[in-house]
């Protein structure tokens, strides 16, 4: 049906509002590049009109600080252009702090908690090997 894949990868760890959050602001970044990601409006029986959602599944997956890393390690690798949130974001309280804060840190340093990618499947399943169905 899809021959990319739409991937969230959150840190295990983190609390419930966390992992909402982080996979918001993830996939406004995967929605942000592929602007092509988003059908049409909805509406109901009595003509009420609602935003227009994802055409494509998104798989959510978590895994550990060292899977994350390794991950994000992939992407970069491979040339996908992902959607990253780092730890020290949840510090802050409105975009130009969290791009600040966000360029403190490399690949090497940042303490990634979440990652998103879209890409083709096969990319995208071994960029993420190693992380599991989020529970």
């Amino acid at each position: 049906m899809f021959d990319t894949k739409f991937a969230i990868v959150l840190r295990e760890d983190l609390p419930v509002w966390q992992k909402l959050n982080v996979t918001a602001f993830l996939t406004s970044g995967i929605v942000a590049q592929f602007p092509d990601i988003i059908g049409e409006p909805y509406r109901d029986r009595s003509g009420n009109l609602y935003n227009p959602l994802s055409i494509q599944p998104v798989i959510v997956l978590s895994a550990d600080q060292a899977t994350l890393a390794t991950i994000h390690r992939r992407a970069l690798e491979r040339g996908v252009t992902a959607s990253l949130y780092v730890e020290e974001m949840f510090s802050t309280g409105f975009d130009a702090a969290n791009r600040a804060v966000f360029s403190e840190f490399a690949p090497e340093d940042a303490k990634v908690v979440g990652i998103a990618l879209r890409a083709e499947k096969k990319v995208v399943d071994k960029i993420t090997k190693g992380a599991r169905m989020h529970a």
